[in-house]
């Protein structure tokens, strides 16, 4: 990766200023390393992984802690821990690159992911000094496998509702848990968990506001679960509820300091969300591969199904999807990397400074999180389709990963709770005075008041794409500017219009990722050889286009009215406009290089 000497970009601040494609990071620049640890991650599941997925989905007693063992004997499981404590110590983009990799493992990727993110994290990061030393290096050698216990039944979404409960023992040494956890991941097998409970007062029985966050082992006591859970999909993944009845955890076992759990929860949550997207780009890539050298061995009324051209159209769009997904991931990444340096070159310690990034970079993990499971969802759902009658049948590969996709766009919070994050933490984040989205909303709309601006073409390469997603800016200003001014604080009522608000500042965020990577890698490449990634380019950024006059139009006129909806609604429409262009040509020709190359190349 290169070197960072670039002032890191602010989270959300893509929406107000422009960035250079000198300053993201693509995945075309991964170094030796890097590819080192991708190759070893691809091997593991071509030798332990793919050949046993039916005995992995049957939970074959003892083989998912197996493979973790593995895993972690290969070090995966330690990719982001300090050395000191048996870990690599790699940054971010590695550790995000590990979670793309083994992204494609179906089941085995959820329980990989949840052991190294959300299993492990909250150790790491807000542990004391004992805590780490005692718990993080048997976690990273799978010695002790590690679950995440905060969703209850009547806690969901709404996290800090849970009422599990921890009581301060008479003799000052144990918190008594009581509770029900469910949906957890790994609790079939879980060494290690971190469980989120609100200390309650004995003698009054009231408890605290915010939840507080517990180390607690199997081995002490009062830990029973209930039977695995039948899911639809992800079905090796171990998922149990958990019942906790006067489980005595030491008080030295409490993590972080009373009433910081859900503050924890967030943080870890907001690493999920961006690793989660890492992991469904690397099953949407695997998919797609599945679907090209499918298509272009099944062969019907004499040839290939891969010459028609209704396949075609799919296969590209389904590329198109994957590269737009990957650059936005990867230049987030990098973001988060850049905000975690900045923050040890303040003096932050390596705990402090990532959970600084994460935090800096909530917004686009919400994005990416709703991005990329969608992403996986619309790869897999094509890619049956490819398969036609032989794609619904449980002999292949991309039936499983269907049903596996479908989980994604639901935990780690529901797409629908991620898109309104989105916007209401941008919106917050202005008002705080740490994002100035108020002043270029005035601009904006001092413009739809003037006479229309029309700049000379841009000839250069992506000119008109440029053009296109600084409009698009503007386009995400004016109707978030509009609706924060006429709704007030009211606006959080109305989710429809924050919806389609939400779904423009996606949109914006992926045209722009796009576009860098694009520029970048022709500029190391030469334009000549990346033809197919600008056609790419081309083609999302006029869909993003069609979908962001959509949302505009519908945002605005739920909230405004006569003359200011009428300014409005033709502010949408001069923002979004674009040459005609031929896009069925243009998806021929990189669905032709997929067909050539017999895999996804891009």
């Amino acid at each position: 990766m290169s070197t960072v000497t670039q002032k890191a970009l602010q989270g959300g601040e893509f929406l107000i200023r422009e960035s250079d494609p000198q300053d993201v990071f693509i995945p075309e620049e991964f170094n030796e390393e890097q590819q080192m640890i991708a190759q070893t991650c691809v091997e593991f599941l071509q030798q332990e992984v793919w050949p046993n997925v039916e005995r992995i989905d049957h939970m074959e007693e003892g083989l998912m802690q197996s493979l973790l063992v593995k895993a972690g004997e290969l070090g995966l499981l330690g990719i982001s821990v300090p050395e000191d404590l048996g870990g690599f110590g790699k940054d971010f983009v590695t550790t995000m690159l590990v979670t793309e990799k083994t992204g494609a493992g179906y089941s085995f990727s959820v329980a990989f992911a949840a052991h190294t993110g959300i299993g492990t994290l909250p150790t790491l990061y807000y542990g004391t000094e004992a805590q780490r030393a005692k718990y993080i290096p048997k976690l990273a050698s799978g010695e002790w496998k590690a679950s995440y216990c905060l969703t209850e039944p009547g806690a969901g979404s709404d996290a800090n509702s849970g009422k599990t409960k921890a009581v301060l023992s008479e003799d000052g040494k144990h918190y008594i848990l009581n509770g029900q956890k469910m949906w957890i991941t790994n609790a079939g097998f879980a060494d290690v968990f971190t469980v989120f409970a609100k200390i309650t007062d004995p003698k009054t029985g009231e408890a605290d506001k915010n939840l507080s966050a517990f180390i607690v082992e199997k081995g002490f006591g009062g830990i029973t679960l209930n039977p695995e859970e039948r899911k639809m999909g992800i079905k090796g993944s171990s998922t149990r509820q958990v019942f906790f009845n006067d489980c005595k955890v030491p008080v030295e076992n409490l993590l972080s300091e009373r009433g910081n759990g859900f503050k924890i929860a967030v943080n870890i949550l907001n690493i999920g969300r961006i690793k989660l997207a890492g992991a469904a780009l690397g099953g949407a890539k695997q998919t797609l591969n599945l679907a090209i050298n499918y298509a272009n061995e099944r062969v019907q009324f004499g040839q290939p199904i891969s010459s028609f051209g209704a396949i075609r159209q799919k296969l590209a769009d389904m590329a198109i999807y994957t590269y737009v997904t990957e650059s936005a991931t990867y230049r987030a990444s990098y973001d988060l990397e850049l905000a975690i340096q900045a923050a040890k070159a303040d003096g932050a310690d390596p705990a402090k400074a990532n959970l600084k990034g994460a935090e800096e970079f909530a917004v686009e993990a919400a994005i990416l999180k709703v991005v990329a499971s969608e992403c996986l969802d619309y790869v897999a759902d094509e890619a049956v389709q490819i398969y036609g009658g032989m794609g619904f049948s449980s002999e292949s590969p991309v039936e499983r990963a269907y049903r596996d996709s479908r989980i994604n766009r639901i935990y780690e919070g529901t797409n629908e709770i991620n898109r309104l994050l989105a916007v209401d933490m941008l919106l917050k984040r202005a008002m705080k005075g740490q994002l100035d989205l108020m002043g270029p909303a005035m601009k904006v709309a001092e413009e739809l008041m003037g006479i229309p601006d029309f700049p000379e073409a841009d000839d250069s390469l992506l000119g008109e794409e440029k053009r296109m997603v600084a409009n698009f800016k503007k386009a995400v200003l004016m109707a978030a500017g509009g609706a924060a001014q006429k709704l007030g604080l009211g606006l959080g009522d109305e989710q429809e219009i924050v919806m389609r608000i939400s779904d423009m500042v996606i949109d914006t965020y992926l045209a722009e990722s796009v576009l860098l990577r694009t520029l970048k890698l022709a500029g190391l490449k030469g334009a000549d050889n990346v033809q197919e990634q600008v056609t790419m380019c081309q083609i999302f950024i006029r869909d993003a286009a069609d979908r962001i006059h959509k949302n505009a139009k519908e945002a605005v006129s739920a909230f405004a009215e006569g003359d200011e909806r009428q300014g409005m609604l033709m502010g949408a429409k001069r923002f979004t406009k674009y040459q005609p262009f031929n896009s069925v040509k243009a998806r021929r020709l990189v669905a032709k290089k997929l067909i050539a190359e017999g895999k996804n190349p891009f």
